[in-house]
């Protein structure tokens, strides 16, 4: 093997081993783990097993199975098993460990039965970034994503989806039947191993009847008529494409726009964003340490409510109104068009007439007033305004604060690009580090678990690309001293 560079021989003995500090340079990642975890205070966590039992087995330290954990979601590894393989095999896991290899029950185990000190970790990393004044712009975008469960379509049914297998297999057990006739009648040369394999057929089908009627029942006692047999939290979303959804999670994340670190997160399972804005704003605005706060979020969290509770709390929000009226795009006057005059509490409307208000009423919870005038009929502009007898115009008790809101917007157009750059960065880096199967732990508890994982190890990352890895390690000793 001439010219070739060559490699040890993997049967020479030495006497004296390397040390396992040696293989781990410097700006290796793992130190930053390390130190870490070994900042944190595990029992005003809330981690558990830090007080070991006098007799049976020696435990293993919760830091040691955190740091497993952390290195493990840091590098796409989010299986126990492939854990327990890395650990006997990986030389940054041998001396972020020392040597230990705990085996892949203990390692699920600490995640199954740790979520409240995973939370906290989590959490206790966003604070370290405030101290670092990484959040000095206060200013988050706020936006959801549909993320997979551990169940199958298959196993997850509605009212509608049971009615349609339940067709279905009706419709089997027809033909299969039409089938048994039809031999019955013709007297194949097979008949005998041909009615068997029917009848076979039948009792599958008959079998899989009544598990349908079974979950048929079951079904009528959820209260929101949904059933998911394999993890019992998850719910069938619709997601962006028209006609798609999945069977999974809404994740919920606030993301600072300067450094794109989450400062906030939480997983729900509730396809719909809209009753989240405030949730999320106040999470955000507690994690960055600010009184004062910019919200960016799409349409699909244009709620007055929501908006209110921000404005009122001191968080300013930006958040673009959907267009549910087909006016405009029928060729006619939209609301937009009418202007409101405040110290008259009148509409003025594109004729130049106004609009008087005439009834408040209650819907959802909200005062709502109406503004019309009697004119209309007789007015020009009426085929271009509405198709009724009158043109009425509604408005919320509130509705200042939303116009407030929208003249922000229109201080600031480029708000929903950096939402757009923030968020889906952070969305995409985590559904690409996740693979096809984004969880795999069951029921919305552990399911939150595993978000702060992949949290805490995403912001770890970040950190380290923006600071570097020795501001890193400095700033984590800094804290721990």
């Amino acid at each position: 093997m001439k010219r070739f560079v060559e490699g040890d021989d993997r049967h020479q003995v030495t006497l004296l081993p390397e040390c396992l500090d040696d293989f781990i340079d410097e700006d290796n990642p793992v130190r930053v783990i390390d130190a870490f975890v070994d900042e944190l205070d595990l029992q005003a966590l809330g981690f558990l097993g830090l007080e070991p039992a006098a007799t049976g087995r020696p435990s293993y330290h919760p830091s040691v199975l955190l740091k497993i954990y952390i290195y493990g979601y840091l590098n796409r590894i989010q299986s126990s098993r492939r854990l327990e393989r890395e650990a006997h095999r990986n030389i940054e896991l041998m001396w972020l460990t020392g040597r230990l290899a705990p085996d892949f029950k203990t390692i699920a185990d600490f995640r199954h039965d740790n979520g409240k000190g995973i939370r906290n970790a989590c959490r206790r990393f966003v604070e370290l970034c405030r101290e670092l004044k990484l959040f000095t712009q206060a200013v988050v975008a706020v936006d959801g994503s549909k993320f997979k469960a551990a169940n199958n379509r298959d196993r997850n049914f509605t009212p509608h989806k049971l009615e349609q297998r339940m067709r279905q297999v009706e419709e089997s057990i027809e033909r299969y039947l039409s089938a048994l006739e039809t031999a019955d009648r013709t007297q194949p040369v097979d008949l005998e191993c041909k009615m068997a394999r029917l009848q076979d057929k039948l009792t599958g089908l008959r079998q899989q009847m009544r598990q349908l009627r079974a979950i048929e029942s079951k079904l009528q006692q959820q209260p929101d008529k949904q059933l998911s047999l394999t993890d019992p939290d998850a719910r069938s979303m619709a997601t962006s494409g028209r006609g798609t959804g999945m069977v999974g999670y809404n994740v919920q994340i606030a993301a600072d726009t300067k450094h794109h670190l989450i400062v906030a997160h939480e997983v729900i399972n509730v396809g719909p964003d809209r009753s989240e804005l405030w949730s999320m704003a106040k999470q955000a605005r507690e994690a960055i340490g600010k009184e004062k706060l910019d919200v960016i979020a799409d349409r699909g969290y244009f709620s007055g409510t929501e908006i209110l509770a921000c404005k009122q709390a001191g968080i300013k929000t930006l958040v673009p109104k959907p267009m549910t009226s087909s006016s405009r795009a029928e060729g006619r006057f939209s609301k937009l068009d009418f202007i409101y005059i405040a110290k008259d509490d009148e509409y003025l409307c594109p004729a130049g007439e106004r609009l008087r208000r005439h009834q408040t009423r209650l819907e959802d919870g909200m005062n709502i007033s109406v503004y019309w005038t009697y004119i209309c009929p007789q007015c020009p502009l009426k085929s271009q305004c509405t198709t009724g007898n009158k043109r009425r115009v509604r408005r919320w008790e509130h509705e200042a604060v939303l116009d407030a809101m929208q003249r922000r917007l229109d201080r600031k157009p480029d708000a929903m690009k950096v939402r757009r750059r923030t968020i889906e960065h952070v969305f995409g880096t985590l559904k690409h580090w996740m693979g096809s199967a984004h969880f795999l732990m069951r029921t919305l508890h552990h399911v939150g678990t595993e978000m702060s994982l992949h949290v805490l190890a995403y912001n770890l990352k970040r950190v380290m690309s923006v600071l570097g890895i020795a501001k890193t390690m400095k700033a984590l000793q800094s804290a721990r001293a």
